[in-house]
């Protein structure tokens, strides 16, 4: 079930909030009883098959981390460590099985020249997710650092609807103890206010804007799939398509999580932070898909060694913690070079820093010049890093960086951008009326409006609470959102929420839901 679909709108989110506020009123559990049953209903909806190997992750999960709770440091074929390891184990061989089976086995068979038989397996919906936050809880468990077990608020916790598909990725000590609070069976003006303001800022990117720039993606990636070479052009504006259509998919998919979330009362952590308007790639990923950096951060990179071991070691531990980072996203090369770029690129950013500091440099005290230039060549870097995110195989990829500078030539028309502009509705209508307008003055109009929303206007964070200055959350104390919409944006929230909803009604009559970009990881 897709949070942009009517069922989702109209029937299911409805009904949910309904019974859980009613049942909230006579028994705290039987309202997390009927939240955790309509998160296993809203999973089965896509496969119901997989919600047994779901139901029994998360019981296998459980017993772990409770053995984990109650064990003593004795050592042992029996202790902490051997329970915390079998645990780790066998959630990464699940994941390994079904998201990386037949990608070793290609491999292999590449390498080697064998003729191992390439299974048919479906990926199950949101595994990576539902695994990282189990593998969290297991060792937090280990570092006894878990003070509340109770087994229907860890269940809901893993299957909560709004988080389940694609994050954000949950931590368990920011979310079960709401479970156990009175405050959250009790709805409020405020909640449902601030969760459908929220939530329509969500679905407006996702219907409105990302599904609106997708048609310029599609044909640019498929002809160079196909072999075919592409101008400067299109390949420019095909990246820069997709660089926004992969933003403002997944930024709307966390605005809707937390919005939905909201409405029950349940705080869940911010995601997106303007990530375009970092000024480098630190600051990138302290702003792009938070609580995946945060994991990445606490449960690889810190266990890694961190920074603690001198700065070749630091170095070789954010390389590969990006590397194992890209990995996750996707079973293929293309996404462990991602990862292997952003790891290079974080290498070079803090070298530059470690610099700047020897030299006695403020790096708090930047020009404004300074600033922009920064943001701008931290915008290129994070562009070609998507190119393979997005290509085909890494033959594909090349091609289109070749494409993007210069090596096929310079050649600024826009054939398949042009093609897909003269497929819209809006187009034909200037025709008809007269006013033919350059079809590539149209796209640098829309990259221009989309550049002036990521680069100037508030985030959803920012709209919704009473500090709208571009300050970062703290990565410990300020990642869960807890805002009240000031009283002097009541008004024009209202008006925005209400638009945003009827438009992005509107578009979703025109065609069929399309799914979010990250169900595939």
């Amino acid at each position: 079930m897709l949070f942009n679909s009517y069922v989702f709108i109209f029937v299911f989110l409805p009904i949910i909030l309904l019974i859980f506020f009613c049942l909230g009123a006579y028994s705290h559990r039987l309202a997390v009883a009927s939240l955790l049953l309509a998160s296993l209903f809203f999973y089965g909806w896509w496969n119901l098959v997989y919600v047994a190997l779901l139901a029994a992750s998360i019981t296998f999960n459980y017993f772990i981390g409770v053995a984990l709770i109650k064990e003593n440091h004795r050592s042992g074929i029996f202790g902490k460590k051997s329970i915390l390891a079998f645990g780790v184990a066998a959630n990464l061989g699940l994941l390994a099985y079904y998201k990386y089976a037949n990608f070793f086995l290609t491999n292999i068979n590449t390498i080697l020249g064998a003729h191992l038989g390439v299974a048919d397996i479906i990926l199950p919906l949101g595994i990576s997710f539902f695994t990282f936050t189990q593998i969290a809880f297991l060792v937090d468990s280990y570092r006894g650092e878990v003070r509340e077990y109770n087994f229907i608020h860890y269940c809901l916790f893993v299957t909560y609807f709004p988080h389940l598909i694609a994050g954000p990725v949950l931590h368990h000590k920011e979310i079960m103890p709401q479970f156990a609070e009175p405050s959250t069976f009790r709805p409020t003006y405020e909640n449902m206010a601030i969760g459908l303001t929220i939530f329509s800022i969500g679905l407006f990117k996702k219907v409105v804007v990302a599904d609106g720039i997708a048609p310029f993606v599609s044909p640019v990636f498929d002809a160079v799939a196909q072999g075919n070479t592409i101008s400067s052009g299109d390949a420019w504006f095909g990246v820069l398509a997709y660089s926004f259509q992969l933003y403002f998919d997944f930024s709307g998919y966390s605005d809707m999580a937390i919005g939905i979330s909201r409405m029950f009362g349940v705080n869940l952590p911010i995601n997106f932070y303007s990530p375009y308007k970092a000024v480098n790639i630190i600051e990138f990923w302290r702003r792009w898909h938070i609580t995946l950096s945060r994991f990445l951060r606490d449960y690889l990179y810190i266990p890694l060694g961190g920074n603690r071991r001198g700065s070749i070691r630091r170095y070789h531990n954010l390389f590969l913690t990006m590397l194992l980072g890209g990995l996750w996203h996707g079973a293929g090369w293309t996404y462990v070079i991602w990862g292997g770029l952003h790891g290079l690129y974080l290498v070079i950013n803090h070298a530059w820093h470690g610099l700047r500091r020897h030299w006695g440099q403020d790096l708090t005290s930047n020009t404004l010049i300074s600033r922009w230039i920064a943001r701008l060549l931290t915008s290129v870097a994070i562009v070609v890093a998507w190119v393979f995110f997005r290509a085909s195989g890494y033959t594909a990829a090349m091609s289109i960086l070749g494409s993007m500078f210069g090596f096929n030539g310079f050649d600024a028309s826009v054939f398949y951008a042009t093609k897909t502009l003269q497929q819209m509705v809006l187009v034909p209508v200037l025709v008809d009326m007269g006013l033919y307008i350059n079809p590539f003055h149209i796209l640098i109009g829309l990259f221009v409006c989309l550049y002036i929303v990521v680069w100037f206007l508030p985030n959803t964070t920012q709209l919704t609470s009473d500090n709208i200055t571009d300050v970062l959350p703290d990565r410990h104390e300020g990642l869960v959102m807890r805002a009240s919409i000031p009283v002097t944006r009541v008004f024009v929230l209202a008006v925005m929420t209400g638009t945003f909803i009827f438009v992005s009604v509107l578009g979703l009559m025109s065609e069929t839901p399309s799914e979010f970009l990250y169900f595939q990881f």
